[in-house]
């Protein structure tokens, strides 16, 4: 991604800027579900979406590492540890609010 930066084109760009845009509307549904904001359409289903994607992510990355070959240990071990996390503090969080999410 570096490589096609450096060459100008716009794809890097776009991802991401997609990549903030999907994790903005996650942190929003938090949020909301904490209550810090105003309540947003769906937020029970998104926020176990959003939680299982997160935990997902964290213990498939020896499913996902051969397809990107470039990335390093160090780098699919802590981006897994943090995904892990997010989504088990996410998983407490809806957990301890359930009944009125």
């Amino acid at each position: 991604m570096i490589r096609v930066a450096e060459a100008g084109r716009l794809r890097p760009t776009l991802v991401t800027l997609t990549i903030a845009g999907v994790l903005l509307l996650w942190a929003a549904y938090a949020l909301s579900g904490a209550g810090i904001i105003g309540r947003l359409p769906m937020t029970k289903l998104a926020l176990s979406v959003i939680c299982s994607i997160y935990i997902a992510r964290a213990v498939a990355f020896p499913f996902l590492k051969p397809l990107f070959p470039g990335n390093s240990n160090t780098f699919w071990r802590v981006s897994s540890g943090i995904c892990g996390f997010i989504g088990l503090v996410h998983l407490y969080g809806m957990l301890s609010l359930w009944r009125v999410l």
